[in-house]
């Protein structure tokens, strides 16, 4: 008999898992369909010996110290800011927007203060902004929205800007200054040694079984487990009784150039051109010394594993109705991005977890016994 059944060993089940088997002495019982631990985060050597992630770039950023803190008890770190550059008119510039980008595409110098007004100048009026194209255009005008986000949008999520919420975008910053970076958060790191290494580490306790290649399905109705934490997309654990709920997907083209160097940062974007949106060069990213280089290609699907929940108004709309039954299944308790049909980063990720279970150590006294515990739990969590 296992105290929790958790279903999905990417970052939400497995801090989960390791949370209860340290913390409350509980038997975890970790599955995932994948042949391996660690979700889209899974990174591994390929045959050239060279470390790719193998579902595209997976870079760790965030402002929380504790989060951080709690992830350093199971790796060391490599420290890295990413820097991504998009090839837009023949030129690789730097994306976020900033003002060596305006600069460069224009031949001009205008200083920071200059490129204020150079946007304000081309700035539209937006009323209300609600799309992703409103966030766009009324920062900084339609011709970098169209050279920069337009393209690059329908091509990532099979829809055009003006049709999705304005959180796509708003994930992209615009700047006058040169910050070059990314992420603007205070702690950007790499695991030392991998993120695989860092999951092997967070799940090696007794109290953990690990099992992969293995359905959700195929163990519920057959191995003992007194409650679940369901991790996968929320749509599929009922059944897609309203519907399924719609994803982006990605198909992911791995090479070995037999080169040093292919390009001068981890990551450029191909807003312009091209089928794959991005190109990842992995060296970058891990600071790993070899005579060969590792690419990755990124083609947007709508077909495949679900990556990204497409943020509409009717979708979320179908996702409440999921919501409702989540919140009126006992003993069941929903993590995650495809649990919780939200796009979140990493380190959110991890935080949900952790405040997920400080909720069940609220709900669910260690002490307390077997009838007091089903009916505290009787309306299982859906992790917010």
């Amino acid at each position: 008999m296992y105290d929790w059944l958790i279903v999905g060993a990417g970052f939400a089940g497995s801090v989960l898992a390791e949370r209860l088997a340290s913390e409350r002495n509980e038997r975890v019982l970790l599955i995932d369909r994948r042949h391996h631990i660690g979700g889209n985060a899974y990174d591994r050597y390929n045959d050239d010996g060279l470390l790719i992630h193998q579902y595209g770039p997976h870079i760790f950023h965030t402002n929380s110290k504790q989060i951080f803190d709690y992830l350093s008890r199971f790796t060391e770190w490599r420290f890295y800011e990413h820097r991504v550059l998009a090839e837009v008119d023949g030129m690789l510039v730097p994306i976020p927007i900033n003002l060596d980008t305006v600069n460069k595409l224009y031949g001009l110098n205008l200083t920071s203060e200059e490129l204020q007004a150079w946007f304000a100048e081309r700035a539209e009026k937006v009323p209300e902004i609600k799309t992703s194209e409103d966030v766009v255009v009324s920062a900084v005008g339609r011709e970098l929205y169209e050279k920069f986000f337009r393209g690059y949008t329908r091509k990532q999520w099979g829809l055009d800007p003006s049709e999705l919420d304005k959180s796509v975008t708003s994930r992209v910053p615009t700047r006058t200054n040169r910050d070059d970076r990314y992420f603007g958060d205070e702690l950007q790191f790499m695991p030392e040694h991998g993120y695989t290494r860092m999951f092997e580490r967070m799940l090696d306790h007794p109290n953990i079984h690990v099992m992969t290649q293995t359905d959700y399905d195929d163990v519920k109705d057959v191995i003992p487990h007194r409650r679940v934490i369901y991790t996968g997309p929320i749509d599929e654990y009922f059944g897609f009784r309203f519907g399924r709920l719609p994803y982006r997907s990605l198909q992911f083209k791995h090479v070995t150039l037999d080169q040093s160097w292919h390009q001068p940062v981890a990551v450029v974007n191909y807003p312009q051109t091209n089928d794959y949106t991005r190109i990842t060069e992995y060296k970058h990213l891990t600071g790993q010394e070899h005579a060969r280089t590792a690419l990755t290609y990124e083609y947007p699907s709508a077909e495949g594993d679900p990556y990204y929940p497409i943020p509409k108004p009717e979708n979320q709309e179908l996702f409440k109705k999921y919501e409702r039954l989540a919140l009126a299944t006992p003993d069941v308790w929903f993590v995650g991005r495809l649990a919780t049909y939200r796009y979140y980063n990493m380190d959110q990720i991890v935080g949900q977890a952790l405040a997920t279970f400080r909720r069940i150590n609220e709900a669910l006294p260690v002490e307390a016994d077997t009838a007091t515990v089903k009916a505290v739990s009787s309306s299982a969590a859906l992790a917010s």
